[in-house]
């Protein structure tokens, strides 16, 4: 591809809004009890309507004034959609039409109200965005009222603040990261030898990670001893010989990290006779740069919903096809889009109007996330799947 992306895109969006008028459905998610009743005869889409809402602001990115900040969003739906695109188009190969409608929210909650207007965005029986919490939070009234599933396909969000039991969170929120971290202590350290240590500074964005940590913990089967300090220097004081250490920092301030790591590492490799520590960090740390050689000697693990493996076939495959398609390597949410169009694209075309019911069944191995949801009543649909990496041979390896 040639030319202004920008140019590309609000064509894009013009021939969206050109798109036949479509009867209007109201397909709604089917409940747990429901399951037992379902028809031996599944009904099929003969063409199915998504609705992709993303802040592309194509206008605002026109300006002289516009900020970094703007063109970084813009961007992003960008690369999200022409991954997604491209995801679509893999799913059609299974014979399913597709219309899809590309929406530009502008961030606003002002401009997605006008789309509760518009037939192509009525007919819809798939939603996917707004991509931020708060466009996420202004859209649930209209899920509830008309009944569709709402993808949230970027925010980490605790699928509470929504209040939309036809959610379908994609991205893992952060007490499902707490827990993956506790599961694998539990599994791995014995509790007569080791000793669980929160590193958190207490800042409000500490205990965010913290408060999750500290409950589990608590919550856990298999008694640990916990202990809590604001700093490493307040650990090194307490220390004991003959014990394991499994130490959690709940900061992604760097500040804050880069002087805890160095510290841990010396505590390790005292020659006088250091103490064994393992590290497990705050999962932002994956967009983070740190020591790789100290990290990997701290054993240090940190959860993540994604990574790429950029020597597996299919992904080569579709480098190639991005590269082909739009003339520029593909980003990270060109990478998310794409794993979302295949998955609910796949989903549309194999279980029709009763795709949501469906989404615990089909777990997913993807380019960037893989998926495993669970339905809650309340929080509608929550994808638990998520990996924990260790830094091995200075790269993040997979260990669980």
């Amino acid at each position: 591809m040639s030319g202004n992306r920008f140019s590309f895109l609000l064509l894009l969006l013009v021939l969206a809004g050109c798109s036949p008028k479509i009867r209007k459905t109201t397909d709604t998610p089917v409940r747990e009890q429901e399951k037992a009743i379902e028809k031996k005869e599944v009904r099929r889409f003969s063409e199915a309507r998504i609705s992709l809402l993303l802040p592309f602001d194509i206008s605002r990115a026109k300006l002289a004034a516009v900020t970094k900040q703007d063109l970084e969003k813009s961007s992003l739906a960008i690369d999200f959609y022409q991954g997604f695109k491209l995801g679509l188009d893999s799913a059609a190969q299974s014979g399913l039409n597709f219309q899809l409608h590309v929406f530009d929210t502008r961030d606003e909650n002002s401009q997605i109200a006008t789309l509760y207007k518009n037939e192509d965005f009525q007919t819809s029986h798939l939603l996917v965005g707004p991509i931020f919490p708060q466009g996420q939070k202004f859209i649930a009234s209209y899920a509830h009222e008309h009944q569709i599933p709402v993808v949230s396909p970027l925010a980490a969000s605790n699928p509470r603040e929504f209040n939309n039991p036809n959610l379908v969170s994609v991205v893992n929120n952060i007490e499902l990261h707490a827990g993956k971290i506790v599961d694998y202590i539990s599994d791995h350290y014995d509790p007569a030898k080791t000793i669980v240590v929160l590193i958190n500074p207490k800042t409000t964005d500490d205990e965010i990670f913290a408060a999750p940590l500290r409950s589990q913990l608590r919550q856990n089967k298999r008694k640990f001893v916990v202990q809590e300090f604001a700093s490493v220097y307040a650990l090194e004081r307490r220390l004991v010989k003959g014990k394991n250490y499994a130490v959690l920092i709940t900061s992604d301030d760097r500040k804050f990290v880069t002087p805890s790591i160095d510290k841990l590492y010396k505590l390790k490799f005292l020659k006088t006779g250091g103490y064994p520590i393992n590290l497990f960090g705050h999962p932002n740390w994956m967009k983070q740069s740190y020591s790789t050689d100290k990290l990997q000697k701290l054993n240090t693990s940190i959860t993540s919903s994604y990574k790429v493996d950029y020597k597996s076939a299919v992904t080569k495959s579709f480098i190639r096809k991005y590269r082909s398609t739009f003339g520029f390597e593909p980003g990270e949410y060109a990478f998310k889009g794409f794993d979302n169009g295949l998955y609910f694209g796949r989903l549309l075309s194999k279980y029709g109007p009763a795709y949501a019911r469906h989404l615990p069944d089909e777990p997913y191995k993807g380019l960037h996330n893989n998926f495993r949801f669970v339905y809650d009543r309340e929080l509608g649909y929550i994808n638990t799947e998520l990996m924990l990496l260790r830094y091995s041979n200075y790269a993040l390896q997979v260990i669980d």
